[in-house]
């Protein structure tokens, strides 16, 4: 705004003041043969279409001005903000005001209700306005709609505006790259919907939308018991073609240990999240480098940005875009510092410290508030635990746990913060506690069946999960499952590698550990657990064996295929050459 701009917003009340007494009025707008008083230098400021009106498209002494396509309500609306620098946009006004207001260049009314329209979007109703969104000139909310929908896409796909979808648009949709599903099989699904809606017209489009399909990324058994079995598929041969080519990447995919390749039959789409594992000790050096694992690919890649200093047992997690690095020590220094890394501009700041050094520290985050707990501050065992506001970059402490512990592991369920495990300088703990940040208290619930110090704590499917870890005598492979509802711990299958102080997140409904130490060394090893069949299973392993690690997940990121790995450096399967094996 010019500063011309701001004296008129400033003194808006006089302005205005003015224009109900229409004293100054220098001009009369008319629409449909209502009339508005008005003064030229305020609409002016309001619109570049109004001082064209009055500078170049009339005379200088012309005093009525006849404005043509736009109604009295809406001109009412233009002439309250040009004076007072607010509208009511209502669900009711919202597409019809937004059409005029662009049309006649009123364009702090075009951003009122782009905000509007944008902080609605949900995947009901992001299809529509995208498609309303080509009426007008509003790249920022065009673009907000279509990001919306590639993230969504699983429930977006479920809701009745997917049919609304033109050809072009939906197949436009389905070859990307950053279309968010866990499964591919979500997109196959979204077509047959798409099509179900107007059969007759749509029906003669499988074979085009079926090649959007990756089918080689789903599995043998769902294209035999869905995609076979489709009439549509049936009738086509080229659909049959495609269906069969792809069964045989599947089973070369499978022969080689294979999770995708370049080529867009088996092209792994982008994940919704991203591992981060940052941190830890490879023998006596603490580690600087931060690896990032794209759960599609199964392929750990390094980060460019290295930490802005080495820290090993610390705690880091995401927030709003961004991932803080917390307390930890370098081998010599324990920290109580933190540091924030903007995944959008890829920049390192240091903010506010924590009250007390922290090494060992368990962290979390619950109601956008950084949470941590415990740990070592270099010369005793703590009990304390402090929270912290990115917004107003301060850390307030809170009610002190009922044990002293280091080496525990935190996690958020059901708005509590639970804590279990860990070490009190004397014995290795199997107790285990939960913050209410509503009454300030830590309650006691009941024991792990292991004491479990360097353990993994997570927050999944409704249960809180405890792994691993060291019990005095050996590392563990043990893990353990505590039912809020029941309020007892079950006893789950052991990973495949013992460890403790390790790295441990949730990536798409799979648990996922990585690195610690095994007993005799740091382990680059990296396993999953599938809530579905109960099992561990091994994921590809880390580029450096570390331990006293820690992972986070960053989700909802707009730039996040620039930490995910590169589709194009995927091997090329060449299909000529490929084939005779396959045949095999």
């Amino acid at each position: 705004m010019s500063y011309d701009g701001q004296l008129l917003y400033k003194s808006g009340s006089v302005y205005n003041q003015l224009r109900l007494t229409r004293e100054l009025s220098d001009a009369v707008i008319t629409v449909d043969q209502v009339e508005f008083h008005i003064h030229k230098i305020i609409l002016c400021n309001c619109s570049p279409y109004f001082g064209a009106l009055f500078l170049r498209w009339s005379s200088p002494d012309q005093r009525v001005y006849t404005v043509h396509g736009l109604t009295a309500p809406f001109m009412q609306l233009f002439i309250d903000f040009a004076y007072t620098r607010s509208v009511s946009v209502t669900e009711e006004n919202v597409q019809d005001l937004l059409i005029a207001a662009d049309k006649f260049n009123v364009i702090g009314i075009v951003r009122s209700c782009c905000t509007f329209l944008k902080e609605r979007l949900c995947p009901e109703n992001c299809i529509g306005i995208w498609q309303f969104t080509k009426n007008c000139h509003t790249p920022e909310l065009e673009d907000n709609a279509h990001q919306y929908i590639l993230y969504h896409f699983e429930e977006v796909a479920m809701s009745d505006e997917l049919w609304q979808l033109p050809m072009q648009d939906f197949c436009d949709i389905l070859d990307r790259d950053d279309l968010i599903v866990k499964k591919e099989n979500t997109v196959y699904e979204a077509i047959l919907q798409w099509i179900a809606h107007a059969p007759r017209e749509r029906e003669e489009n499988v074979a085009v939308l079926l090649a959007k399909v990756r089918l080689a990324l789903t599995s043998q058994e769902f294209i035999t018991i869905n995609v076979l079995t489709n009439q549509l598929v049936q009738s086509s041969n080229e659909c049959l073609e495609m269906v069969a080519f792809a069964i045989k990447i599947i089973r070369h995919m499978t022969a080689n240990s294979v999770s995708g390749f370049c080529n867009l039959v088996a092209r792994p789409r982008l994940p919704s999240t991203i591992l981060m594992a940052i941190g830890g000790r490879n023998g006596r050096n603490s580690a600087h480098r931060i690896e990032a694992y794209d759960v599609h690919t199964n392929c750990w890649g390094y980060l460019v940005d290295d930490m802005d200093q080495p820290r090993s047992y610390c705690g880091a997690v995401f927030l709003n875009d961004s991932i803080y690095c917390l307390g930890g020590f370098d081998g010599a220094e324990h920290y109580n510092t933190v540091s924030r890394f903007d995944l959008n501009t890829r920049t390192w700041r240091e903010v506010a410290p924590m009250h007390f050094r922290r090494c060992y520290v368990s962290v979390t985050v619950l109601n956008g508030c950084i949470y941590a707990i415990g740990g070592h501050d270099g010369r005793v065992r703590l009990k304390s635990a402090e929270y912290y506001r990115p917004e107003t970059n301060q850390w307030t402490l809170i009610a002190s746990m009922h044990e002293l512990r280091s080496d525990a592991s935190c996690t958020t369920l059901n708005d509590k913060v639970y804590i279990c495990g860990g070490f009190n300088g004397n014995e290795f703990l199997q107790t285990a506690e939960y913050y209410s940040p509503e009454t300030d208290e830590w309650t006691v619930m009941p024991p792990m069946s292991s004491r479990r110090s360097g353990t993994g704590v997570i927050g999944y499917a409704d249960h809180l999960y405890a792994v691993g870890g060291y019990d005095g005598d050996i590392r563990l492979a043990s893990a353990e499952a505590y039912n809020p509802l029941t309020n007892n711990w079950i006893v789950l299958p052991p990973m495949e590698s013992p460890r403790s102080n390790f790295g441990i997140e949730v990536v798409e409904d799979r648990l996922i550990v990585a690195g610690g130490y095994n007993g005799v060394s740091p382990t680059k090893l990296v396993e999953f657990y599938d809530l579905t069949t109960g099992l561990w299973s091994p994921a590809s392993d880390m580029g450096v064996s570390r331990s006293g690690l820690t992972c986070c997940v960053m989700s909802g990121l707009r730039n996040i295929a620039q930490y995910a790995m590169l589709r194009n450096d995927l091997p090329l399967l060449s299909l000529e050459d490929e084939m005779l094996t396959i045949e095999d």
